[in-house]
């Protein structure tokens, strides 16, 4: 049996969820998100919690319980919390500014770059070289925070480039002297 999947999701005060067929809807504070749930899983919700379950051993089976369970459980934390990644920048010249909704980004190019919010997204910047990316999606707020440190990754000479709050980067030493 899954540790993970056999677990009962508790539902807190203020979500609602729904479940239709393979369709489970929540919906709670900060919005709704919708969750299609794999063939052989099966989902109930009793009184206040949520049940996963599945049908047999099958080692596809095995795999979706949990997974079900952890995604309907980040949305259930999703719509009532919200989900926020911190990334910094780093460099001498390097800086962020909010336009609008989007980011206008000086990473070191010969030009500007801007960074649209994807649906369901919200971008805040603390002084010039920190972002806050918020959403009720873990995944569109991990996807985004990547997209986002993958224009100019850390480098390990100097250090320069859009790291996670509290990302450790691997420095190299540079050339050795005559």
């Amino acid at each position: 049996m899954s540790r993970i999947g056999k677990l009962p999701i508790d539902i807190p005060v203020g979500v609602k969820v729904d479940v239709d067929g393979r369709k489970v809807t929540v919906s709670g504070s900060k919005g709704e998100l919708t969750f299609n749930v794999a063939e052989p899983i099966e989902v109930k919700v009793e009184e206040n919690q949520v049940l996963v379950t599945r049908p047999d051993e099958e080692r596809e089976s095995r795999s979706l319980h949990g997974l079900t369970r952890t995604l309907i459980n980040n949305d259930i934390i999703g719509v009532s919390q919200g989900y926020s990644k911190a990334l910094e920048i780093v460099g001498t010249g390097y800086r962020v500014q909010k336009k609008g909704q989007s980011l206008e980004l000086a990473l070191g190019f010969s030009h500007p770059v801007t960074v649209e919010p994807p649906a369901g997204i919200s971008f805040e910047v603390e002084g010039n070289n920190k972002i806050t990316i918020s959403g009720i999606s873990k995944q569109a707020v991990g996807e985004c925070a990547a997209t986002i440190r993958k224009i100019r990754k850390p480098e390990p000479y100097k250090g320069k480039g859009v790291r996670y709050a509290g990302e450790q980067v691997r420095r190299k030493a540079g050339k050795a002297g005559k």
